[in-house]
C-alpha cells in the first residue's frame, strides 16, 4: 500500500513537488532547532562565565552527548525497520524527550549537570534521527532525494537562525538572564512536538502489529553493508575527528573578546549561510552526483579551520564563519541522500542508524582531543589539527570511497 503522500513516480510533478510529509518534517525540525539554538550557542558561554568551565569540559559534554545520540540512532533506525516502517512513534518520543530536558539547562548549577541534561537531550535526538531521515526517504522518489534532504536541512538551519536571533534579542532588550532565556526554549519545542503529532500521518500497515513486530531482517552486522557504503562510512568516521562541534567557534569568539549578543548573531549568520545553500546543494547533488557536493563541504571545513588557526580579530571570525556555512550547507543534503542510495527500501532505518552511529562513534575522543589540544597548546593548534584530518578524509573519499555518479536506488 502506498503511503498517503507518496508521489506517483510516473507523474511529471513527482520530480518537482516535495511530498507533504517532507514539508511537515521540515517544519518540525525548524521549530525544534528554534528551541535548540536558543540554548546551544549559550552553552559555551554559560560554561565559561557562570560555571567556570573551559574547552575540555565543553569537549567532554559535546562528545558524550553526541556519542549517546549516535548509538541510539542505530537501535532506533533498526527498530523502525522491524516495525515495518512505523517510524513516527519513535521520532515523536525523541522530540518530546529533548524538549523536556533542554529547557532545564537553565537551572544547571554545575558543568556535570549540563553534561547530564545535554546527554538526555541527545538521547532524544538519538531516538528520532534515523527514523525521521528514513521517513523522508520513504516519502520521496529517488530522483529528488537530494532536494528533499537539502530542503529539510535548510529548514533545520533556518530554525537555528531564528533561535539564535531570538536569544540575542531577548538578551539585548530585556532584563532576563542566560538561565531564564534557556527556560523560554520550551515554547518553540512544544510547537515542534505538536506539529509532528498532528501533522504527519503514517500509512496503515498491510500487516497486523503482531506480525510486523515479528518481522525478520538480515542480521545487524557491519559485514552486511555493501562495500561502497562501508568505505564511505569509514571515511566519514575519520572526518568526524575533524568536524569538531561548531560551538568551539563561539568559544573562540568569546576568547577574542566578542560579547554574548554578537556571538549569538554570529551563530545566526553561520546557520543562515547554511540555510541559504542547503536546498540548492541537494538539487545539485541530484544532478551532478553526491560525491562532488560532499567534497565541496568537506573542503570548506578544511580551509575554514585552517583560516581560523590564523585569525585574531572578530571581523576575520565573521568572514570565515559565513564562508564555512555557505559551502558546508551545499553538502548536508548530499550526505544523507547518499545513504538512501545505498540502502534497500525496507532497511532504510537501519542504514541511517549506521550512518549516525559511525558519524558519532568518534565523538567523545574527537571532542576531547580538540579540547585538550586547545587547553595544552592553543585554539590555533586545535583548528590546525582538525584541518589536517579533514584533508586526509578528503583524499580518502576521492581515491577510495568515491560514490557512483548514478547509484542504484534499489527501487
Amino acid at each position: 500500500m502506498n503511503k498517503p503522500d507518496q508521489p506517483d513516480p510516473a507523474s511529471p510533478e513527482s520530480s518537482k513537488k516535495l511530498p507533504r510529509t517532507v514539508v511537515i518534517l521540515g517544519l518540525v525540525s525548524f521549530f525544534n532547532d528554534f528551541a535548540s539554538d536558543i540554548v546551544v550557542p549559550l552553552i559555551p558561554i554559560l560554561l565559561a562565565t557562570v560555571l567556570a568551565a573551559g574547552p575540555i569540559a565543553l569537549g567532554l559534554i559535546e562528545g558524550v552527548a553526541d556519542a549517546l545520540a549516535c548509538f541510539l540512532k542505530l537501535w532506533a533506525g533498526r527498530h523502525s525497520d522491524v516495525m515495518s516502517g512505523r517510524r513516527k512513534k519513535l521520532a515523536l518520543t525523541g522530540y518530546m524527550l529533548s524538549n523536556l530536558a533542554r529547557p532545564l539547562l537553565g537551572l544547571a548549577g554545575s558543568w556535570l549537570t549540563v553534561l547530564l541534561l545535554r546527554s538526555v537531550d541527545r538521547v532524544g535526538k538519538g531516538l528520532r534521527g534515523a527514523p525521521r531521515d528514513a521517513m523522508v526517504a520513504d516519502a520521496t522518489p529517488p530522483r529528488i532525494r537530494g532536494y528533499a534532504f537539502g530542503f529539510h536541512r535548510a529548514l533545520d538551519n533556518a530554525g537555528a537562525v531564528a533561535g539564535a536571533l531570538a536569544a540575542a534579542a531577548i538578551l539585548a532588550w530585556s532584563d532576563l538572564s542566560l538561565s531564564e532565556v534557556i527556560l523560554w526554549s520550551a515554547v518553540p519545542g512544544f510547537v515542534a512536538v505538536a506539529l509532528l503529532g498532528a501533522g504527519v500521518k503514517e500509512a496503515t500497515a498491510s500487516q497486523p502489529p503482531s506480525a510486523a513486530a515479528q518481522r525478520v531482517l538480515p542480521p545487524l552486522r557491519w559485514s552486511a553493508l555493501s562495500v561502497p557504503m562501508q568505505r564511505y562510512l569509514w571515511v566519514l568516521m575519520l572526518f568526524t575527528f575533524a568536524r569538531a562541534s561548531e560551538t568551539f567557534i563561539l568559544l573562540f569568539g568569546h576568547e577574542l573578546g566578542i560579547g554574548v549578543v554578537e556571538l549569538l548573531l554570529l551563530w545566526a549568520a553561520l546557520n543562515l549561510a547554511k540555510a541559504i545553500t542547503s536546498t540548492q546543494g541537494g538539487q545539485l547533488a541530484d544532478h551532478f552526483g553526491r560525491g562532488a557536493l560532499i567534497l565541496i563541504g568537506w573542503s570548506a571545513l578544511a580551509v575554514s579551520f585552517l583560516a581560523l588557526s590564523q585569525i585574531t580579530t572578530s571581523t576575520g571570525l565573521w568572514i570565515i564563519s559565513v564562508f564555512y556555512g555557505l559551502l558546508m550547507g551545499l553538502s548536508e543534503g548530499a550526505e544523507r541522500a547518499l545513504i538512501s542510495d545505498y540502502a534497500a527500501p525496507d532497511e532504510r532505518g537501519t542504514a541511517f542508524g549506521w550512518y549516525h552511529l559511525v558519524s558519532g562513534i568518534a565523538a567523545i575522543p574527537a571532542g576531547l582531543l580538540f579540547g585538550v589540544i586547545w587547553h595544552v597548546y592553543s585554539a590555533a593548534a586545535a583548528f590546525m589539527s582538525a584541518s589536517l584530518l579533514a584533508l586526509l578524509a578528503i583524499v580518502l573519499l576521492r581515491l577510495w570511497a568515491w560514490p557512483l555518479r548514478h547509484p542504484d536506488n534499489n527501487e
